[in-house]
């Protein structure tokens, strides 16, 4: 089933617009979701905001945000001044600049969208922009409005499609060399590299979806349906014991190539 689309706009690169609809690339809907209920009645618990002073419940209209100054200080910005503040990037994707793609990190990438276009005669426009990224190896680079903050954004050709990511921020990324600068640089014994290449090879396949399901969620579908029909649920799986024995590298890439060549069960 197709999902709904969540956002509607256009897409512009100089004088060249045309609408597109954009879905998250995403999705966890399929998640075993909880309900918190009261042991005791099986109802619900409903939560609900209360002044942290008197303990009293809060009505929506009477919510405020406020930004801490001080010790019980706090400056109240009301929600018009709150979206006086965004750029105008509610339903344009202005594709401002364009960066080659390999010089976007990973670590960069927030949450993807599929965006694609939305009214057949401004699916050529759509088309010749996605063709043209692809066919120079660049990214676009807008800002838009997305779940009540703007964002950078990314646009990436992808198939028929583009897909948009939502960027992190730039203070949000930590640097790299506060955590990495003290590993030593020493050159690595080339025969245990060596090794180690070999045990990759032996265990390289080709991508597969499967490689990335939950087993915790499968396992919860199977206690919920046992428990659903009077069964006692499966026991869980224990953990696995720490290992306590301490070899050598060698052994250890010695045994684990041996293991690798034998049959994998399943």
């Amino acid at each position: 089933m197709v999902p709904h689309t969540f956002w509607k706009g256009y897409l512009k690169l100089s004088l060249v617009t045309c609408p597109v609809a954009m879905t998250p690339a995403v999705s966890e809907s399929e998640k075993v979701r909880f309900h918190t209920l009261n042991r005791a009645t099986g109802h619900r618990v409903a939560s609900r905001y209360v002044d942290a002073e008197t303990g009293e419940p809060v009505d929506d209209d009477a919510e405020v945000k406020g930004y801490q100054s001080g010790e019980d200080a706090y400056v109240i910005l009301e929600d018009e001044e709150l979206a006086s503040v965004a750029l105008e990037s509610t339903r344009t994707i202005d594709i401002g600049m364009f960066v080659p793609r390999e010089s976007v990190d990973w670590i960069w990438y927030d949450t993807p969208h599929y965006l694609v276009p939305d009214d057949p005669v401004g699916e050529e426009a759509f088309s010749v922009i996605r063709e043209a990224m692809a066919a120079t190896g660049t990214v676009g680079v807008s800002r838009l409005m997305l779940y009540r903050r703007e964002r950078a954004v990314m646009l990436e050709p992808r198939d028929r499609g583009i897909v948009l990511w939502t960027l992190r921020y730039g203070e949000e990324v930590r640097d790299p060399a506060n955590y990495f600068g003290g590993i030593e640089r020493g050159t690595s014994d080339q025969q245990l590299v060596s090794m180690v290449s070999r045990l990759i090879e032996a265990r390289t396949a080709p991508w597969d979806a499967k490689m990335v399901g939950d087993p915790v969620q499968d396992r919860l579908r199977e206690m919920i349906a046992a428990k659903r029909k009077g069964r006692r649920p499966p026991k869980p799986k224990s953990e696995p014991e720490r290992p306590t024995n301490v070899v050598s590298i060698m052994d250890a890439l010695r045994r684990s190539l041996a293991d690798s060549k034998r049959p994998r069960r399943g």
